[in-house]
């Protein structure tokens, strides 16, 4: 039997961490349970009012978040305040498949393409790695606002 899986990130603010991935993925923000969003609505500020409604003090309502995939088909993204830096590079990370079915420069240009975009969304590019046939089609290794890393493939 198959099980879904989330995968959880440390940050000092979840939040603004998870918008980065909601942002990169085209993932969205879930609502608060039991709350029927209008079309537009900011699930983000529905749950500032829920939070508030509940009794959360305010200095407490940035200590966790979500995206989802609204396709139902990756995994939820959960991110969770700590209290710790992050102090060594990470042994499990994401790579963002940009260019799965693309080889050479036209793959290289994608990468590059999504690369641009990312940075201006708040990632550090970290290192280009060019194709090396034939194991090695080329990626991209970035860091998220807090640092962890992630590849664009």
């Amino acid at each position: 039997m198959s099980r879904d899986i989330q995968v959880t990130f440390d940050a000092h603010d979840p939040q603004a961490l998870s918008t980065f991935w909601r942002d990169v993925l085209g993932y969205v923000h879930p609502g608060p349970p039991g709350v029927d969003l209008p079309e537009g609505a900011d699930p983000l500020a529905a749950w500032q009012d829920f939070l508030a409604a509940a009794g959360v003090p305010e200095e407490e309502r940035n200590t966790r978040s979500a995206v989802e995939d609204p396709e139902g088909r990756g995994p939820r993204l959960y991110f969770q305040q700590v209290p710790e830096g992050k102090v060594a590079k990470n042994r499990v990370h994401l790579d963002v498949r940009v260019a799965p079915d693309l080889v050479g420069e036209e793959r290289m240009a994608a990468l590059e393409a999504e690369c641009d975009r990312l940075v201006a969304l708040g990632a550090k590019r970290i290192r280009r790695f060019d194709p090396a046939p034939p194991l090695e089609l080329g990626f991209i290794v970035m860091g998220d606002p807090e640092g962890n890393e992630f590849c664009l493939d």
